[in-house]
C-alpha cells in the first residue's frame, strides 16, 4: 500500500491535492509514512487511525487550537504517539527519551548542518 492506496477521503481535514498528501516538512511526510507502514504491517487497522487521528484533532480544537491547517500533522504525529503506546510497540517513557535525545541533538548542532542523534557526545540508545 502507499499513499495512493489510502483512504484519503476518510481523514479528517488532510491536507491534499490531486488526492495526494501535502507536506510542509520532511518530518511530516515521514510521520504520514510510518502510520501507512504500520497500518500494512496490521497493527492498526485504518478506521483505528481515522478514529485515533480524529480524537487528537478534537482534543487540540477543545484546547484552542485555531486549526488552520499549520498544525495539522502536529496532531498525526501525536495520534500516532499514542496508538503505538496503547498497541504496545513502544513505551511512552521511550518515546519521551528519544525526543530528548533530538532536542539535544538538535540544540548541538550548527545552524544548516544536519540534525543527528548523539551529536551532544551522549550515547544513542536504540528506539
Amino acid at each position: 500500500m502507499n499513499h495512493a492506496d489510502v483512504d484519503l477521503s476518510a481523514l479528517p481535514e488532510i491536507p491534499v491535492r490531486d488526492n495526494s498528501p501535502i507536506f510542509r516538512e520532511p518530518w511530516e511526510a515521514r510521520a504520514f509514512a510510518m502510520a501507512v507502514k504500520l497500518n500494512e504491517a496490521g497493527v492498526f487497522e485504518w478506521r483505528e487511525w481515522v478514529e485515533s487521528l480524529g480524537a487528537e484533532i478534537r482534543n487540540a480544537q477543545a484546547k484552542g487550537d485555531p486549526d488552520l491547517g499549520q498544525t495539522y500533522y502536529l496532531h498525526w504525529l501525536a495520534a500516532l504517539e499514542r496508538i503505538v503506546t496503547e498497541k504496545r510497540i513502544t513505551a511512552t517513557e521511550g518515546l519521551l527519551a528519544r525526543k530528548d535525545a533530538w532536542d539535544r541533538a538538535a540544540k548541538a548542532t550548527p545552524h544548516g548542518e544536519p540534525i543527528e542523534l548523539g551529536r551532544d557526545g551522549s550515547p544513542v540508545a536504540p528506539a
